[in-house]
């Protein structure tokens, strides 16, 4: 995983894993620890056998999230009206900050890829925006 976010509203966030050996790995996240708020949502995506697949294709005006990939790979597009950035995402130890007023795309799913997110709120459609050309004029707007 590269390791350095060029975009604003991004970051690299790691949990803390422990290998126990032969039984597996352990890895842990805590609520204003190593990820730095409270979750009030997470959502898992997996059976991603379309190769083809885009998912995401948004940004969001409050919500923060962080992004791992659990198993697997996918690449993780970043946009932040200016600066553009791709990460591959293969380390269940790392995660990626999706922070407020930030593109992003996730695509090149491995057949084995499961993607958690973890969210500071619950679903609001209101904060979405689902439109490139609208996320550019709400970046420039204020």
């Amino acid at each position: 995983m590269n390791k350095k976010i060029k975009v604003k509203n991004s970051g690299l966030i790691k949990l803390q894993s422990f290998n126990d050996f032969p039984d597996g790995n352990l890895v842990i996240g805590e609520s204003n620890r190593n990820v730095p708020f409270v979750i009030k949502r997470f959502y898992f995506i997996n059976n991603l056998f379309n190769k083809k697949s885009h998912r995401g294709h948004h940004a969001h005006k409050k919500l923060e999230q962080i992004i791992f990939c659990i198993n697997g790979s996918f690449v993780l597009k970043l946009d932040d009206g200016k600066n553009k950035q791709r990460i591959l995402m293969d380390n269940p130890h790392y995660g990626v900050r999706l922070g407020p007023k930030l593109w992003h795309t996730m695509e090149k799913f491995s057949a084995d890829c499961v993607i958690l997110v973890l969210a500071d709120d619950y679903y609001q459609e209101s904060d979405y925006l689902r439109n490139y050309d609208e996320f550019i004029k709400y970046l420039n707007k204020k």
